[in-house]
């Protein structure tokens, strides 16, 4: 029963993102928000909504390792799984301008979510404040900078929904909401079931199976726009998404709950943060050697299977 309530969780999840981007982007068009600020801050959101109401309902349930969980394991499957899978089917073209914003950003949160664990064992709520607000600052800093993510972010927009209805922008954001919360709960629920079900931890599952649910949509729209030779994935967007989920969903669910880590799972602060550090970190010498900008085959090889031994070691 506990892998229904997962399935059911995940599918509900991702019904619920996909109605609650479409309401967000057609409600911000009835505001005459400009599609760059929209691509970059209204999608970015809606997007990890997801891993946000994961996050909240297992730190409202007292299993911090599962919020702390699944967002160390989405990050690294965002670019050991996603981006692996991606340059294994069609060869990626790394954007030249990746390294110099987005890029430092990521390692940035990424050693500071370290050091704040580190420091206490809690991500307490002033600082889960000070993620977001860097969130912020650094959104804010792209839309001025960046002229090669205002082209990312257009193209992420819809322009078809700027003529939706204000009922049926209605009807999505309840579906959205709905599927969003029912699916966190029953997620959650069935990843606590099944984890004492098998013998592990709740930070196990989590770090694995949950963290691989919640990258399905990005996963399956990467393959398809490879399969088809189109501009395949974003890197930029990946390492945006990697940001989002922890100066977003780990720092507005330390707002909401202080976030603690759980004694038992000590490898989250002694091997899987390190894990997703490592991935971050290895995506500028990939990117120089031995093709620059390029991520081919044989570099997509490499990722997944590093994520494969990932997975393998969290288990």
């Amino acid at each position: 029963m506990s892998v229904l309530w997962v399935i059911l969780g995940l599918i509900l999840l991702v019904v619920g993102g996909e109605f609650l981007v479409r309401s967000s982007v057609a409600l911000s068009f009835k505001f005459n928000i400009s599609k760059l600020v929209i691509g970059m801050t209204v999608v970015s959101f809606a997007t990890s909504a997801p891993e946000l109401l994961v996050s909240l309902q297992a730190a409202l349930d007292g299993v911090s390792d599962i919020a702390l969980g699944n967002v160390i394991g989405s990050n690294v499957a965002n670019i050991g799984l996603v981006l692996g899978i991606t340059a294994l089917i069609s060869p990626l073209a790394i954007d030249k301008d990746f390294y110099k914003l987005n890029w430092p950003m990521m390692m940035m949160v990424s050693f500071a979510l370290y050091f704040c664990l580190k420091n206490d064992n809690v991500l307490t709520a002033l600082e889960g404040g000070l993620f977001f607000l860097a969130l912020v600052i650094f959104l804010f800093v792209l839309i001025k900078s960046s002229r090669k993510s205002v082209a990312v972010a257009v193209e992420e927009v819809d322009g078809t929904l700027a003529v939706v209805s204000n009922f049926k922008i209605t009807i999505w954001l309840l579906i959205g909401a709905a599927g969003l919360y029912f699916g966190s709960e029953w997620l959650v629920q069935g990843a606590k079931e099944l984890a004492k079900a098998v013998g592990i931890s709740d930070y196990a599952i989590s770090v694995t199976v949950i963290a691989i649910g919640t990258s399905v949509p990005e996963l399956a729209a990467s393959v398809i726009a490879a399969l088809k030779k189109e501009k395949a994935i974003s890197l930029g967007n990946l390492i945006g998404s990697n940001i989002f989920n922890i100066a977003s969903v780990l720092g507005l669910t330390a707002i909401v709950k202080p976030i603690v880590v759980n004694p038992d799972t000590p490898e989250i602060l002694s091997t899987n943060i390190f894990w997703m550090i490592a991935f971050a970190g290895i995506l500028v010498p990939l990117a120089f050697l031995p093709k620059r900008f390029e991520l081919g085959r044989y570099k997509g090889m490499l990722l997944l299977g590093a994520y494969l031994v990932f997975v393998y070691i969290s288990l």
